[in-house]
């Protein structure tokens, strides 16, 4: 089981803003690109979002479902990945002073990603998770600035007009 976590210089409501946008998914999740809400309300209990995965000039259509909310704190989601068959994503928002602790879990459910998890495909993951988590970061941050509000992380001055 992939989990991994970050302590993200936002607070968990600026956090849970950018996981409650099912167009930003796109933005912060490796390996997709052009996310868009297909069914329901994101991030509603069964709300779905399709997004596009390209591997050089190949581009497969995959859908993401909301399997489990906590608004505000906890996302779990099944990722469906065709032929490799669906895994299980759960996000877990804690407050962390003025912060947020972001801790990522992920493991494989159906399909042939469960018959050929193993230790080379974990650290895998754990790389993809890494980024994952900064570029989540990076989305909250560019929110936090175009907003307006909140502080700078320690070490980054805020931009000019912020």
């Amino acid at each position: 089981m992939a989990k991994r976590h970050r302590l993200i210089r936002a607070t968990p409501g600026q956090v849970w803003e950018v996981l409650a946008d099912g167009e930003r998914y796109a933005d912060w999740v490796v390996g997709t690109s052009r996310s868009k809400p297909v069914r329901g309300q994101w991030p509603e209990v069964g709300a779905a979002i399709s997004y596009e995965v390209r591997i050089g000039p190949v581009r497969l259509h995959n859908e993401t479902v909301v399997r489990r909310c906590v608004p505000g704190r906890e996302l779990e989601l099944e990722a469906k990945a065709g032929p490799l068959g669906t895994a299980r994503i759960a996000i877990d928002v804690r407050s962390w002073g003025d912060d947020s602790l972001v801790v990522v879990d992920e493991h494989p459910l159906q399909g042939a990603g469960g018959k050929i998890h193993n230790v080379g495909v974990e650290a895998l993951i754990q790389l993809r998770h890494r980024e994952m988590l900064r570029r989540l970061e990076e989305v909250c941050e560019e929110a936090r600035r175009h907003l307006g509000g909140g502080r700078s992380a320690p070490g980054r001055p805020e931009p000019a007009g912020a």
